[in-house]
């Protein structure tokens, strides 16, 4: 075989992966768009597939039903890409968690959360109002609440490595857990009206003021 036709294979094969992509991508931000704007459960196949650009038969070869779709509309918004990394294991948090000032790090996770609650709180909400009447839209956020804790566990955990912590490792966990669910967000950036900058900074004081051990022995 000559190197000109496997160049040629080469570069169609790349050109096929790179259009598959895109078609994801266009089916995943058209679904967000319609769930957010009509709520998961009034947004049909047929509806998310024109606003993509593609057939109803592409969408359910790609993403199946849904339900799975749901998923990945979800963790693209909570991640902000399509890539299969936990937050916790992404280089952000990484950074975070290799800050070895509690205060100082604390700060910066609040930082990585608000951008974090920026992106999903739309989302997150049409979910929440789904959730009484869509078993799928419940199972979203059962999900993400228990993945959320196992993160805060691990939060903690490293949190008491430190040895700056004024509380138990598992009241860490639990205030983590309890102020990482979007509610406050939602409550004083988008009803009163405060930047991002300032509810980051907020959380982080609240968290040192919560957790921290001011003077350490």
């Amino acid at each position: 075989m000559s190197k000109a036709v496997k160049r040629q294979r080469q570069y169609n094969s790349t050109r096929r992966q790179e259009q598959a992509a895109e078609t994801r991508r266009r089916i995943i931000d058209a679904a967000h768009e319609l769930f957010v704007a009509q709520g998961y459960g009034r947004t049909t196949i047929a509806e998310i597939a024109a606003m993509a650009g593609v057939s109803v038969e592409t969408v359910y070869a790609t993403f199946r039903n849904k339900r799975t779709l749901l998923r990945h509309v979800w963790y693209v918004s909570f991640r902000g890409d399509e890539e299969d990394v936990r937050l916790v294991d992404r280089p952000e948090i990484r950074a975070v968690l290799a800050e070895p000032d509690l205060a100082t790090r604390l700060g910066q996770h609040a930082v990585v959360v608000t951008e974090v609650f920026r992106r999903i709180a739309p989302l997150l909400a049409a979910l929440r109002g789904a959730a009484g009447s869509e078993p799928a839209a419940a199972e979203m956020l059962t999900e993400w609440d228990e993945r959320r804790l196992d993160a805060c566990t691990k939060y903690a955990a490293a949190a008491a490595a430190t040895g700056q912590l004024s509380v138990s490792e598992a009241e860490c966990r639990d205030v983590l857990a309890a102020t990482m669910d979007g509610s406050l967000w939602q409550r004083l950036v988008t009803e009163s009206g405060w930047p991002d900058e300032r509810f980051a900074t907020w959380l982080g004081g609240l968290w040192t003021a919560q957790l921290v051990n001011a003077n350490p022995a």
